[in-house]
This record gives structure tokens, C-alpha cells and sequence, in this order.
């Protein structure tokens, strides 16, 4: 499949303008082949705002911020790039995001992740109600990012198409996470500052799975093999050596401060594809875990196999650290998968349906 390069820009919606959306307004905006034509807002304050305001642009785009889901969809947009936190709300957004398909209007998501794969985790009457959505509106539905996306399901297998022989996928990410600005994820989600004794949902056997699963399992579906089930799981959580203040919340010395867990496809009992997160509060903290080989985060892919080969991703945000381009990566995975989502069938797509997605036309003038 090659690229897609619409006759016309594309009139698209950011939903949300959060950590991911304000960077999502943003690359619409520098888009040649995108339009930016409406953006929502769950916040009151922000609504009425206009959207290069709230996108920190230093400069206004005409489009003001709204809350009325009607007025955007009354917009008759070809996408809306949802960026709004899914994490808590899984289901509530899957309802929103066939919603949206089922009224004709394409999406592009970072959440829920658990759309990433379509099989394994959801039921399939819910996989096929999202596709009858599409049909009925003649729409298509892409949730990806960074991590769950693009960083652990695109990257490495691209990098196995130079493989002979493949014995072991496994992706990482290894980052300090002490200036990751989301309090629900850390504090509630994966129990950070808190006693080592609370037992946050993430830590209960089989949401790894639920969240990351869809990962190895689309890494699998790639490589053509059918992994047992159920998946492994693995999690070792520590305290935090010492205190340390994150922009997300506070990590006293002795409440948990890291966490290492992996997600395991095996084959006949022999693991084929690893998922695993290293996950610290203090980037010093935990010295006999693997650390990037720069900076304070990396993905890793680590293929075994011949040949062997191992490649290490890493991004700096311009004016900030990773995780400010953390954000930025997972928006534009978002933004420039577009116009192939718009052109793609109906229904719910995952990483194996699309082309080659580039930066077309974003090379500086």
C-alpha cells in the first residue's frame, strides 16, 4: 500500500485539549493536508477559548473551543483526532468513539488502548458492533500512540523484516517518569507515592493484559503465530530509596517509587514476544534494571534470533525532556495517520491495515 495524499485538506476536530490535545491542535494546524475546523472541551473555563490559545501558539487560529458534542459533529468533519484521557473511562469512550463512526465522522485515538488489537480482549460481538458502526457510517476507527502504538507495534515489526530466523520479540520502554504530568495514571493507576500494601487495579492479574496485550498480541498476528493463552504477566514493584517530588504527585521515601513488569506471548510454553515497562519515579533509583543508554527514557527492541539485533529509540522534546515529546510523538503518530484512516474501509483498523504513514510536507520551509 502506498501513501495517501488527499485532492483537498481534510477537516478535522481535536477532541480535547489536554496534554496530548494541545499538541494534536497544534500539528493539525502545521498539517498541509489537514484543516483545523472545530476542537471540543470538557473543561467550562476553556470553552469559548480559541484553539492557538489553548494550544499555546502564540497566536489565535479563528476556532474557538466548544462542549457541545452536537455543534462538532454538526461541522460534517472528515475526522476527529480524540485525544482525551481513556484510562478511567474505557468503556464510556468506546461508546463515544463508535458514536462518532456510526454518525459518519472518521477517528483517529489515543485511547482506549485496548482497541489497538482487535482480538483477545474484547469480545468479539463488541469488535463487531464498532465495525457495523462504521459500516453504518461509512467511517473508520484507528486507536494508536506511542506506547501502546507505534513504539511497540510498528517499530519493531518493521524491524523484523530484515530478520532470517525469529526466536524472541521483545519491546521496552525504560523511562523516569518524575516530570510525566498526568496525577490519574500515577497516582491512581499505577499506585506511585502510595504504601507499598495498596494494590492500585493495574497490579491485579490481567489488566496488564488487558492494556498491553493487545500489543504482543498484534506483534504476534505480524509474525503469523498463535500465542497460548492466557498471557503471562509479570510485575516487581520497589520503594522509592529516597523522596522525590514528580510533577504528578509527591513519592515519600518507602511508598512505591518503581515498578518493572512484563506482558509474555509464548508459543508451546516458549515465550516468542515481550512487552515490558521499567518505570521510575527517580532516574537513579534502581541501578541493576536496565537504564537507556541517553537520556531519561528509550524504547527498546530487542530481537533474538539471525541475526541479533537490538535498536534503542529516543526523543527530546525542543523545549522540554521526553516526556514533554512523548506527548508530541503520540499526537502526531495521530495527526499524520489521517488522511490513510479517512481513505481506509470502514470500521476498526489497526497498525496491519495501514500504508506507510511519513512526515509528507512537514520538512521546516
Amino acid at each position: 500500500m502506498s501513501q495517501v495524499i488527499p485532492e483537498k485538506p481534510l477537516r478535522v476536530v481535536v477532541w480535547s485539549t489536554g496534554t496530548i490535545g494541545r499538541h494534536a491542535i497544534a500539528g493539525v494546524d502545521a498539517h498541509p493536508d489537514l484543516e483545523l475546523v472545530g476542537v471540543w472541551t470538557s473543561t467550562a473555563a476553556k470553552s469559548g477559548v480559541d484553539a492557538g490559545e489553548l494550544a499555546e501558539l502564540g497566536r489565535e487560529l479563528g476556532i474557538k473551543a466548544t462542549n457541545d458534542r452536537d455543534e462538532l459533529i454538526a461541522l460534517r468533519p472528515d475526522c476527529i483526532l480524540h485525544a482525551a484521557m481513556t484510562d478511567d473511562r474505557v468503556f464510556e469512550s468506546i461508546d463515544d468513539l463508535t458514536g462518532f463512526i456510526r454518525d459518519g465522522v472518521n477517528v483517529v485515538s489515543s485511547g482506549p488502548v485496548i482497541l489497538l488489537h482487535r482480538t483477545g480482549t474484547l469480545p468479539d460481538e463488541m469488535i463487531a458492533g464498532i465495525d457495523e458502526a462504521g459500516r453504518q457510517g461509512n467511517a473508520s476507527l484507528h486507536v494508536n500512540g506511542i506506547d501502546p502504538g507505534w513504539a511497540n507495534d510498528v517499530l519493531p515489526l518493521v524491524l523484523t523484516s530484515l530478520s532470517q530466523r525469529i526466536d524472541h520479540v521483545k519491546v521496552s520502554e525504560i523511562a523516569d517518569y518524575s516530570t510525566y504530568y498526568q496525577p490519574v495514571v500515577m497516582k491512581d493507576i499505577f499506585g506511585f507515592g502510595q504504601p507499598m500494601e495498596t494494590r492500585p487495579m493495574l497490579w491485579e492479574g490481567g489488566i496488564l493484559s488487558t492494556a498491553w496485550g493487545p500489543v504482543v498480541r498484534l506483534i504476534a498476528a505480524g509474525l503469523d503465530i498463535t500465542l497460548d493463552e492466557p498471557l503471562i504477566e509479570e510485575v516487581e514493584r520497589r520503594p522509592a530509596p529516597r523522596t522525590v517530588k514528580t510533577y504528578s504527585v509527591d513519592v515519600e521515601e518507602g511508598t512505591m517509587g518503581s515498578v518493572r513488569f512484563r506482558v509474555i506471548g509464548t508459543v508451546d510454553g516458549v515465550p516468542r514476544v515481550t512487552l515490558e515497562h521499567i518505570t521510575r519515579t527517580d532516574a537513579t533509583s534502581d541501578p541493576d534494571w536496565p537504564t537507556p543508554s541517553e537520556g531519561d527514557g528509550c524504547y527498546r527492541v530487542e530481537i533474538t534470533g539471525e541475526p541479533q539485533m537490538k535498536l534503542e529509540f529516543s526523543h527530546h522534546g525542543e523545549h522540554g525532556d521526553h516526556n514533554v515529546s512523548g506527548m508530541i510523538v503520540t499526537a502526531q503518530r495521530l495527526v499524520n495517520a489521517i488522511p490513510a484512516v479517512v481513505a481506509a474501509k470502514p470500521g476498526l483498523l489497526t497498525a496491519l491495515d495501514l500504508p506507510l504513514i511519513t512526515g509528507r510536507g512537514l520538512v521546516s520551509k
